[in-house]
């Protein structure tokens, strides 16, 4: 009688624990996730109507900022914090630390659409029988809110769902401006290279952010996001 695989395993060690959260994470960054995040620049598209972004260097300029003094230095120490509240069963803390980040969302696009892409996590989460997601389906969730449970819930690490976070803003990101600037996809790979070697450094920096230093203060994102919400012509949400 042949023997059976342990749970979370498949035959010929194809699959293990760590692997199985390893793919988990893949799922949750993929570009493939049905939230909707292909809609939106976060600013974008005023700063290359503007010619504040106009190639691949100033591309790169730009998206680097952001990722140090808005998604590192807000989004990462707070997911952080979520991460360690769903461990914890800490519901006051989750709701605390997701009323902070859409709070600090300084313009009506930011927040709409961090509002738009929690709920549809919740929604998808629900869907495969995540039951804890569901009172997030009608509620206020930020998108970090969802991730870090789905990041707790699947056993990923919470350095690993950093990491994973970071990259898959950074690919969005990319991926908008390759419409946008335009861009050549060997010019998008470049990019995505260069970010990725700045992505170990900025969860490292996530993990030492006191609760009173998070922030941003990645004004000419803000200063962007505000301008597009009356651009006249416009293929993002934001």
């Amino acid at each position: 009688m042949s023997e059976q695989p342990e749970p979370g395993a498949m035959s010929g060690n194809l699959i293990t624990g760590g692997t199985s959260a390893l793919l988990r994470l893949l799922y949750l960054a993929s570009p493939a996730l049905p939230v909707g995040a292909y809609a939106y620049s976060q600013g974008l598209e005023y700063a290359i109507s503007a010619s504040w972004v106009f190639d691949e260097e100033s591309t790169f300029d730009w998206l680097q900022g952001i990722a140090r003094r808005g998604v590192g230095s807000l989004d990462l120490p707070i997911l952080l914090r979520l991460h360690r509240a769903w461990l914890r069963g800490e519901e006051n803390q989750i709701c605390r630390w997701t009323v902070r980040l859409i709070a600090s969302r300084e313009t009506k696009e930011l927040r709409t659409e961090d509002l738009h892409l929690g709920r549809a996590l919740a929604r998808i989460l629900a869907g495969l029988g995540m039951v804890e997601a569901q009172a997030w389906e009608q509620a206020n969730p930020a998108f970090a809110t969802l991730f870090a449970l789905a990041s707790a819930r699947w056993n990923i690490s919470e350095r690993e769902g950093l990491c994973g976070y970071l990259w898959s803003w950074s690919e969005n990101q990319v991926l908008a401006a390759v419409r946008l600037v335009p861009l050549g996809q060997s010019a998008a790979q470049r990019l995505l290279h260069r970010l990725i070697e700045a992505i170990p450094g900025l969860v490292d920096r996530a993990h030492m952010v006191e609760d009173d230093e998070i922030g941003s203060s990645a004004i000419s994102q803000v200063m962007a996001s505000a301008l597009h919400e009356t651009q006249y012509t416009r293929l993002f949400r934001s």
